[in-house]
């Protein structure tokens, strides 16, 4: 027993998702285009960045074509921006092997799938104290999490919920499609990040336990990207990159080649963490690191429209 006080989180004043202002709705989600992009990037200057991103095009074209796992990485203004289609579009073709993300991903994943709406106002909500507390979305977590204790991995779990519920907007959802198509996802919490974590139904012991083994399932995928996989970070400026820092080094540290791999970073900014964690330190044995800045709404869906158009032809 603590000899520190706890706060009682038993009185907190809920309110419902359906009555919650959301900035985000499943209407304004990406679809993925039909026209052609092929030319456009092929087109570009043979130079900086623009070389670069034909670059990182070609590996994971040449990793699809050998077998060699691509990886995504994820940060939940991502799925924000409305971006999921872009991604479970690459999952179906078999480019994306795997997925990892942090918490914030779940929580907007599961608003999508269930309510269709995601992304709070937490300016007006904070002032009131209402920031966090959808009772739908996090209990409904919340409970997910503390039934899969000792059983499931934190995004095995999720996914799986919501293909068992069949969510209304599943088709929408990154959880539910990795679920079905049996490709692992990931998620790597850090408590206290995560509205849900603001809640009684929160079990610590439980959100440990799935995050956990999750870690250790995202090492295991690690271990394929040895000479020629592709692990890619779209928008986690934190959580992702030290995640990937430390499983790269269990991999390693346990005996397994992971050298001569690709890794890339897309974000709206320059950050220490993913140019360092992700970009650099990695590859010095081997590979290559990319990073491109750009808004996640125009930089993705033109990176994975190229993409699959280079695949047909591979």
């Amino acid at each position: 027993m603590s000899k520190f006080i706890e706060i009682d989180l038993s009185n907190l004043n809920k309110t419902s998702i359906k009555s919650r202002s959301s900035l985000v709705k499943k209407d304004i989600f990406s679809k993925p285009s039909l026209n052609s992009f092929k030319e456009f990037t092929e087109s570009l200057p043979d130079i900086l960045k623009a070389k670069d991103f034909n670059e990182l095009l070609d590996k994971c074209v040449q990793a699809y074509k050998n077998d060699k796992p691509v990886i995504v990485a994820l940060g939940g203004h991502v799925i924000k921006c409305g971006l999921a289609p872009n991604f479970i579009e690459m999952m179906e073709l078999g480019l994306i092997t795997g997925l990892a993300s942090n918490g914030s991903v779940v929580i907007h994943d599961y608003e999508i799938a269930k309510f269709g709406e995601t992304s709070e106002n937490v300016a007006t909500a904070l002032e009131t104290g209402e920031f966090g507390m959808a009772k739908e979305t996090c209990d409904g977590i919340n409970k997910i999490i503390s039934s899969a204790y000792n059983k499931l991995g934190y995004g095995e779990a999720i996914g799986k919920n919501l293909i068992e519920t069949k969510a209304e907007n599943n088709h929408l959802s990154l959880f539910a499609n990795a679920y079905k198509m049996g490709i692992p996802f990931t998620v790597h919490v850090a408590l206290g990040t995560d509205i849900v974590h603001q809640h009684e139904t929160a079990d610590g012991a439980a959100i440990g336990d799935c995050s956990m083994r999750d870690f250790r399932i995202l090492c295991n995928n690690l271990i394929e990207l040895n000479d020629g996989g592709v692990f890619l970070n779209f928008g986690s400026a934190v959580i992702m990159p030290e995640v990937f820092l430390k499983a790269v080094t269990v991999v390693r540290n346990l005996g397994y080649p992971l050298n001569n791999f690709y890794t890339a970073v897309f974000d709206m900014n320059m950050h220490y963490r993913p140019r360092a964690n992700i970009v650099h330190r990695p590859t010095l044995s081997g590979g290559k690191g990319y990073y491109f800045i750009g808004h996640h709404e125009i930089m993705i869906p033109l990176f994975f429209q190229t993409l699959k158009e280079r695949l047909k032809d591979a």
